[in-house]
């Protein structure tokens, strides 16, 4: 299995990338997950958002962006929309996805605590990347949701 990883800004990024990545998005969060919501929220073009995605047998298999202080918290940089493509699932690409994503945090936004909204049944998949659950559950788009942190800055 042979993943091919791109870390780029949203100027950066081509058409082509871009309409997978929206398409993916769209894909899992709205069509599988039934969640109706406004995905394309200006974010992904804000000058310091950083797309991290990886094609694996020639698409976009893994995707995620990383949200500098004030994008989405006040005091703590981002990592939001990850999502894996569903035939890559079960793979383990989701956690190399967070692997990576960790390694680029520090690369942009070195020593910044992370802070992220994560979907309340992948708990423990963010608890093995060092995440901790900071919340009780809320609903975020009608889907519960636990924000959580980064133990330690890697």
């Amino acid at each position: 299995m042979t993943i091919a990883w791109q870390v780029k800004h949203f100027k950066d990024l081509n058409i082509d990338e871009l309409y997978e990545i929206l398409k993916l998005r769209i894909d899992v969060f709205v069509v599988e997950q039934t969640c109706f919501y406004p995905d394309i929220d200006n974010i992904d073009r804000h000058k310091d958002t950083v797309h991290l995605f990886c094609y694996l047998e020639g698409n976009i298999a893994g995707y995620l962006r990383i949200l500098a202080k004030g994008q989405s918290y006040d005091n703590y940089i981002a990592i939001g929309r990850v999502i894996v493509a569903a035939q890559a699932r079960g793979t383990g690409l989701g956690h190399q996805l967070m692997t990576k994503a960790l390694t680029v945090c520090q690369q942009y936004f070195p020593d910044q605590k992370i802070k992220i909204s994560a979907q309340e049944h992948l708990e423990n998949f963010y608890n093995k990347h060092g995440f901790e659950r900071i919340s009780k559950m809320y609903l975020e788009d009608n889907i519960p949701h636990i924000a959580m942190l980064l133990k330690t800055v890697n």
